[in-house]
């Protein structure tokens, strides 16, 4: 086996460190929910390829009401391992149906193994404190 010339032994570390410490600080499905904190709830669909609870739950959320409440869906359809790190993060099954409803802080307010209705969505977000603000200021 060669020697490794010290130079390039000397360098190793520091081109390693960035790396080390980037993949520390980014937890798994992180950038799926992170980007809409405060700015938008989520929907989170779970699911495996074909299951038509997840059509069903996509058509629910794409209600002009829940536009208004500044909805977004994220879907984690399928084993992949973008689905299965968001599945990981928000304490989900690896398999099955989950929506999980995330508020604008980033907690968990909703959880259902069944696709929650329009009428649910909408009674708790409208029943958030942030979202009872939002209403406020908009009729004033």
């Amino acid at each position: 086996m060669p020697a490794i010339p010290r130079p390039v032994l000397l360098l190793a570390p520091l081109v390693l460190i960035p790396v080390v410490l980037a993949a520390a600080t980014v937890p798994a499905g992180a950038s799926d929910l992170d980007r809409y904190r405060w700015k938008s709830r989520v929907l989170v669909i779970a699911a495996e390829d074909g299951d038509p609870r997840a059509a069903a739950q996509a058509r629910i959320a794409e209600a002009s009401a829940m536009r208004e409440r500044d909805l977004v869906v994220v879907r984690a359809i399928g084993d992949g391992r973008q689905a299965a790190a968001l599945r990981q993060r928000l304490g989900l099954p690896a398999t099955g149906f989950r929506a999980v409803l995330v508020g604008k802080d980033g907690g968990q307010k909703l959880i259902a193994a069944e696709p929650i209705p329009a009428e649910t969505l909408v009674a708790t977000i409208d029943a958030m404190p942030m979202r009872r603000e939002e209403a406020a200021g908009r009729r004033n």
